[in-house]
């Protein structure tokens, strides 16, 4: 069921906010180191414990707003709190720069698994706001997932292999521009398969 409309730029700042807030909070806090309760913390673990419950206020207030929450918005804030928690207890800030590969493993393996079942499971989520062919469906959910498998690989060949300014800049800009890239040369699908309805139906 479709949520409440609100304001697009106050969806914008819930949706992008906390990143942005992360994004901010690194490039200051990135070189110092704290000492807590006996412990050293590098500014990143900082910024992290900050992130994951400014994550759920946002994810909340999205909620509060719309009545509505869709599962790929609940699957992303349960993995930045298992994998924010897990860096911040471990100290350990490999845990979160994990957390885009196992985001982008879960939504491209569970397309995946709908595929070989020949189903297109992004047709269940989305078919009310992106009426379209059977057809179109299958081919933009094979495209879909591969995107979101290949965003994984990337994501790890940043993290692991260069450092993590670059890792940081990648998240922040990279991946949501990345999106916007894909779903912008996905066009063409959309027009050859997308489904008009009927807004003035006979009474």
């Amino acid at each position: 069921m479709a949520g409440k409309k609100i304001n697009p730029m106050l969806k914008m700042v819930l949706e992008f906010g906390p990143i942005v807030v992360f994004f901010i909070g690194y490039l200051k806090l990135k070189d110092e180191v704290f000492l807590l309760a006996g412990q050293e913390y590098k500014g990143f673990i900082l910024v992290t414990a900050v992130f994951v419950p400014l994550m759920m206020l946002s994810t909340a207030a999205l909620w509060r707003l719309t009545g509505h929450l869709s599962k790929m918005q609940l699957a992303t804030l349960v993995l930045v709190v298992l994998f924010g928690g897990l860096s911040v207890w471990f100290n350990d800030e490999r845990f979160f720069k994990m957390k885009p590969t196992m985001i982008y493993l879960l939504f491209g393996g569970l397309l995946a698994v709908g595929l070989m079942r020949g189903q297109s499971w992004l047709k269940v989520v989305m078919e009310e706001v992106m009426p379209m062919e059977e057809e179109g469906w299958m081919i933009l959910t094979r495209r879909i997932c591969a995107f979101f498998l290949g965003l994984a690989v990337a994501n790890e060949v940043i993290w692991r292999f260069l450092s993590t300014d670059t890792w940081v800049y990648f998240k922040t800009f990279g991946l949501p521009v990345a999106m916007f890239l894909f779903f912008m040369t996905q066009g063409a699908v959309l027009q050859k398969y997308g489904i008009e309805e009927d807004e003035n139906p006979e009474s």
